[in-house]
Formats: structure tokens, sequence, C-alpha cells
């Protein structure tokens, strides 16, 4: 039976969302607030809210948790956050010298934020249409909460950009039903604005390594449905 989408929970989701978006993007409302860490969070947070509210409002149990499918919160903490931070900040201090901890932690941070809104809710509460149909839907919407609507090619790519990641973080919000496996993937980009060799085999490294632990995660858990 197919499930009923609530579509006064997703105009209730999107408004918030893009609303405080705006506020944080396109006011001055965050012109006093000293700390870079507080401004990346507060300009994220629309989704997260977004979706707390609908979910609340309209009696929505999230699918998606913080530890998802593994056994405890820890496994995922150490896979998706821990590991990439080490690996991310030991290159830094062996190229330039320095640790970036905190704007690490942000990045992640924000990470974590829009996708409470855009897998946790959105694309869970879109589940029912056809798999391409919910990821274009969840690209648009999420394109449209960017408030970048400058005809350019660099914005034609990113809009391609966000239905690659629509579809690549949506297979990791199904596979680990973690907002820290689907976090961690969102902010990879984010990690590496400016790429270069370095940072390019970091990125291979990364994502080379959560795919196999994903397949091999996978495998054994198909093994032992089939054993049952």
């Amino acid at each position: 039976m197919k499930t009923k989408i609530n579509y006064f929970a997703i105009i209730t989701f999107f408004t918030i969302a893009i609303s405080l978006r705006y506020l944080s993007n396109k006011t001055t409302i965050l012109d006093n607030v000293n700390s870079e860490f507080i401004k990346v969070i507060l300009q994220a947070v629309g989704p997260a809210i977004g979706a707390i509210v609908a979910f609340l409002i309209f009696k929505i149990k999230p699918k998606l948790t913080l530890k998802g499918n593994y056994k405890n919160l820890i496994i995922p903490f150490i896979l998706y956050w821990i590991f990439p931070i080490i690996l991310i900040l030991t290159v830094e201090y062996f190229t330039k010298g320095t640790f970036s901890i905190i704007p690490i932690f942000a990045i992640l941070i924000y990470g974590l934020l829009e996708e409470i809104g855009w897998r946790g809710f959105l694309q869970h509460e879109l589940r029912s249409l056809p798999k391409l149909l919910n990821i274009i839907i969840v690209a648009i919407l999420w394109f449209i909460w960017h408030l970048n609507f400058e005809m350019s090619s660099g914005n034609i790519l990113f809009f391609g950009i966000l239905v690659l990641a629509s579809w690549g973080i949506g297979k990791v919000a199904d596979s680990t039903q973690s907002f820290l496996a689907v976090s961690a993937f969102h902010s990879l980009n984010n990690f590496f604005p400016e790429m270069n060799t370095t940072k390019i085999i970091i990125l291979l490294v990364l994502v080379g390594t959560w795919v196999i632990l994903l397949i091999d995660r996978k495998k054994r858990n198909q093994k032992k449905e089939a054993s049952l």
C-alpha cells in the first residue's frame, strides 16, 4: 500500500526552511553575531527547524536517527566524523602547519542541520513517489533554498550536483539510517571548496573507504537475513 504524502507538512517544512534562510543570508540580522561558527550554524538551521516543526505538528515519526541502524552511536561517529576529521587535519598540518578543527566541525554540523530536513524529512515524506521524481523534487527545493537564482553555467552545474547529491546521499540514508553518515557525505564538497591534487586524493580516500565499508556492511546484513 502506498503511503499518502502529507503536502501540508511539506509546505510547512519548506516555508520555515526558506524563511529562515532568507533571514540569515539576505538580511542584516546576523551582522551583530561575532562568532563565525554561530553564523555558519544559523545559516543552515532552517531545514532542521522546519523538519522538527513538521514532525511535531503532523505527528510524523522520523526514520533517520544519529545512530541509524548501527548497534551504538560511537560506530557511525568514529566512521563518518572522527575519521575524516583526523585525515583532513593531518594533511592540513603537514601542508600548512595549522589545525582548523572548529571550521571542520562547523561544516559537519552545517551538513547535519540541512540533512535533518532534506533526507530526514523531505526525502522520506516523498518516498511513495517514483525514485527519480523524488530525487528531482528534493533537488529543486534544495536549489531554491539556496536563494541563488542567477542564470549562469555555474548555477546549472550546481543544480546538477544537487541532483547527484540527492541520489547519492539518499542511498547513504537508505543504507545507514544515520544522520551522522548523511551529514558527512553532504559535507564533502564543503570540506574542499577549492580542489587541488592533495584534496582530491583525500576526497577519494574518504569516499572509497566509506563506500567499501557500506558495501561490506550491506553484504553482512544480507547474509545475516539469509541465515534467519
